[in-house]
């Protein structure tokens, strides 16, 4: 396989850089068999418009691609901020629709369904989380997450993607304390096969859901959540009037955490 992570320059054809990041990392035969079934988590906290959530024709060229090659049921699944409504922002953005012209796709919101305890591995803030049992169901797992600047945790990318899978009621105390190192101990109970980073556009200040946005015109693609996020928050630092400006990347606490945990190969 290739490289963990790559970064490419995309361009006006969304569905063609994507697999051109995609090849840059093995192609999507090395994350997907034949006749698998794959479920596809996005940011869709809110309908916020890129790059505060995901841009619905990246998302439509991704789950597409995934189909393509091989992929014989692709779910869109989500759960939104826990005073949301996730299946009216999956209807918002599109997502209905796009699985009302292919037979293969399908979304579904978590909140409604069944959710099952993790117990988290060397886990110093959390020691248990619940995730949805739906997680269970699919042959592989690709998280699709934007670049941005966040008032929380200063920055928000890969790991941070899996609040969304953990239950609503919990991400109240998740962002009374601690917030940073937390986000690393939910992030270490999942292993996405592959995930895309959309970086065309992105926030350079405040976030989540509103902020300066420049646009950097780029794609990463990779295994490798830590790797990306710092690659994320180099990004960002390359524009004047940026918040994260001095901030070295692997210190940040949710960084940190993940690389003393091991996640994705880094620390151990």
């Amino acid at each position: 396989m290739a490289d963990q992570l790559a970064k490419i320059e995309a361009g006006p054809d969304i569905k063609e850089s994507i697999r051109r990041v995609v090849d840059a990392v093995g192609g999507f035969g090395a994350y997907m068999k034949e006749g698998e079934t794959a479920l596809v988590k996005p940011n869709l906290n809110t309908i916020d418009p890129p790059p505060a959530s995901t841009d619905p024709a990246f998302l439509e060229a991704f789950v597409d691609l995934l189909h393509e090659h091989g992929a014989s049921k692709v779910t869109i699944g989500e759960s939104s901020t826990f005073y949301g409504n996730t299946s009216w922002n999956l209807d918002h953005v599109g997502v209905k629709q796009m699985a009302e012209t292919r037979p293969w796709l399908d979304f579904i919101a978590f909140e409604p369904g069944k959710w099952v305890r993790r117990k988290v591995e060397g886990g110093k803030h959390l020691k248990s989380v619940n995730v949805p049992e739906a997680l269970d169901r699919y042959d592989r797992l690709f998280f699709v997450c934007c670049l941005k600047t966040h008032c929380y945790t200063r920055f928000t990318g890969a790991l941070k993607l899996s609040v969304g899978l953990m239950k609503p009621q919990q991400r109240i105390a998740l962002h009374l304390r601690n917030i940073q190192p937390k986000v690393a101990e939910l992030a270490s109970l999942f292993a996405p096969d592959l995930t895309i980073m959309d970086a065309r556009k992105c926030f350079i200040t405040r976030g989540p859901s509103e902020g300066e946005v420049r646009e950097p015109g780029l794609i990463l693609a990779g295994t490798d959540r830590v790797a990306m996020d710092i690659e994320g928050v180099r990004i960002i630092q390359s524009y004047e009037g940026n918040t994260l400006a001095g901030v070295v990347p692997e210190e940040l606490p949710f960084i940190a955490r993940a690389i003393e945990m091991g996640i994705d190969g880094h620390g151990r």
